[in-house]
């Protein structure tokens, strides 16, 4: 899986392209499309502190410890949430994907399976990772689902794990791909492609 020119992965449904500044405006809008913070047990940004959520992003880049990205919608070319690869141990050939959030109007359109497909392409065909890690709030049941559709075995919580912003706290379910499953995952995921 290789990027082009502009260090895009592009896809049929999507493109991946990498997060900048010039971002702001259009996540603002898109997070604003169904109110996503209000989700308690997610960690997205209200539009106003979109711009601290980018520069955060980008630090951990700079630290060699992620790549972020928006998600372009192929047909209509708005950009309609974002992910990233981060947590990277380079030395240790592991990464997370995570801090993926779409607007509500992009949601179950078959989107979050190809931006996977892509991430996960990418990470271990071009990164060369021996392991892919996604990690969620215990009481995400709807991420826990979608984790777990795109064949990602689960390996434990991690139990008070973090206090969140409101006081709570998060018990973390951690999940993995590991390489030698990645051909049977891809597999699977291309076939929910055709199907959808």
């Amino acid at each position: 899986m290789l990027t082009d020119i502009d260090g895009c992965i592009p896809g049929d449904l999507v493109v991946l392209e990498p997060l900048t500044l010039e971002h702001v405006a259009a996540l603002s809008l898109a997070v604003a499309d169904g109110e996503l913070w209000h989700l308690w047990y997610t960690n997205i940004p209200r539009p106003s502190d979109m711009k601290n959520y980018i520069c955060d992003a980008l630090h951990q880049e700079d630290r060699g410890e992620g790549l972020a990205f928006v998600v372009r919608e192929r047909s209509s070319g708005i950009i309609v949430g974002t992910t990233r690869i981060c947590n990277w141990e380079q030395e240790h050939r592991r990464l997370e994907i995570g801090y993926t959030w779409y607007a509500k109007s992009a949601q179950r359109k078959g989107l979050n399976v190809e931006t996977s497909l892509l991430l996960l392409s990418y990470a271990f065909e071009t990164l060369d990772v021996m392991a892919v890690e996604y990690r969620t709030h215990w009481n995400n049941e709807a991420a826990r689902e979608a984790i777990s559709r795109l064949g990602a075995q689960q390996d434990g919580v991690l139990r008070n794990h973090r206090i969140l912003n409101d006081g709570t706290v998060r018990d973390t379910v951690v999940y993995s791909i590991i390489e030698s499953e990645w051909p049977e995952v891809k597999a699977h995921l291309k076939q929910r492609l055709m199907n959808s």
